[in-house]
């Protein structure tokens, strides 16, 4: 049986249970949840990132709340001291997001299902390994998270950037899991870097190519010479969960697609 009644305090937990099916367990969503889209018109909004309404998830009644991260450690905290069962996980990775897809439906009983579905998306990543080797050459790209500071891609985002057929020109900071360990200090190491491609994904909020090409120094950047700005939206890339494995690495493979065919 498992848990029958789950408030889920991120995206991924919600678009993961949809996609076993569970979603009947699902009690309470956070607020910032866009997939699927059912979900925001079926589930109460009781959570943002770093805050919670404590008091509309008890009355909820849940017997199990999950988040992601030390971000959402103070809300667990919380519900624990309320009596509420938490399950926080901390992955970084893109084996860890199949992993997670995995054991949440071992959680929820239905493991046979997650296994098949994190089978499905692994396949799906190894047909886009497959093409990226044809790519007759891999460009370099700046994954931009945040700009007010800089702040470069996640693991799981780099590791998506390689899978596409592209390099990461910060592959040593995406190995920082915490935001403010990958804030760049001086600009400038882009336009040293000097990117092919610069994606944008702003973390809720539009990416706006044209200040980011206006920055002092940038003009020298392949990317923006070349016009090769582009958004992913947020919540294809940034949330932890199945997007980044299909529709988040699926746009990095198109546009890296595009520039390859006017490079290569």
């Amino acid at each position: 049986m498992g848990p029958r009644r789950i408030v889920c305090l991120t995206e991924e937990s919600t678009e993961t249970l949809y996609a076993l099916g569970e979603q009947d367990r699902i009690v309470g969503i956070s607020g910032f949840t866009v997939r699927p889209p059912q979900a925001r018109k079926e589930k109460p909004k009781v959570s943002a990132f770093t805050s919670a309404k404590i008091g509309e998830i008890l009355k909820l009644q849940p017997d199990l709340a999950i988040g992601f991260s030390d971000i959402q450690a103070d809300i667990a905290a919380e519900l624990v001291r309320h009596g509420v069962e938490v399950w926080i996980s901390n992955h970084r990775s893109v084996d860890g997001i199949v992993d997670y897809v995995r054991r949440l439906g071992a959680l929820v009983g239905a493991a046979a299902r997650a296994n098949a579905y994190a089978d499905t998306l692994e396949r799906g990543l190894d047909a886009l390994r497959a093409q990226a080797a044809l790519l007759p050459r891999r460009p370099t790209v700046y994954f931009e998270e945040w700009d007010e500071p800089q702040i470069t891609g996640i693991r799981w985002v780099s590791e998506l950037i390689g899978i596409a057929g592209g390099d990461d020109v910060f592959p040593e900071k995406a190995r920082e899991p915490l935001a403010r360990h990958r804030i760049l200090a001086d600009g400038s190491d882009v336009v040293r870097r000097a990117p092919d491609i610069i994606l944008g994904s702003w973390c809720g909020k539009k990416f706006r190519p044209d200040r980011v090409a206006a920055r002092p120094g940038w003009e020298a950047i392949p990317a923006v010479r070349d016009g090769e700005l582009h958004e992913i939206k947020s919540p294809l890339i940034l949330q932890p969960g199945p997007a980044a494995l299909t529709d988040g690495v699926g746009a990095i493979a198109a546009i890296i697609r595009r520039w390859a065919g006017r490079h290569g």
